[in-house]
């Protein structure tokens, strides 16, 4: 597999480490996934803020209204 160099400080390193440990899934894959999830938790976080702004502009929005509490698994 072809990569790229990445330098982490050393206790995110030590983690990975551990992470690796734990689970015995490769540095790489656990990094991809770090990632990935950061990236998820920051367009949720922005897709939230836009919806936010079109509320507080007084706009509303249809499809808000149908999943209000679609999500009703107790893991809030």
């Amino acid at each position: 597999m072809a990569g790229t160099t990445v330098r982490i400080r050393e206790d995110t390193h030590e983690t990975l480490q551990e992470l690796k440990r734990q689970t015995g899934e490769p540095m790489p894959d656990l990094v991809a996934r770090a990632v990935d999830q950061f990236y998820r938790s920051l367009l949720i976080a922005e897709t939230n803020c836009g919806y936010a702004a079109l509320r507080g502009a007084g706009i509303d929005v249809e499809e808000l209204d149908v999943l209000e509490g679609s999500l009703a698994d107790g893991l809030d």
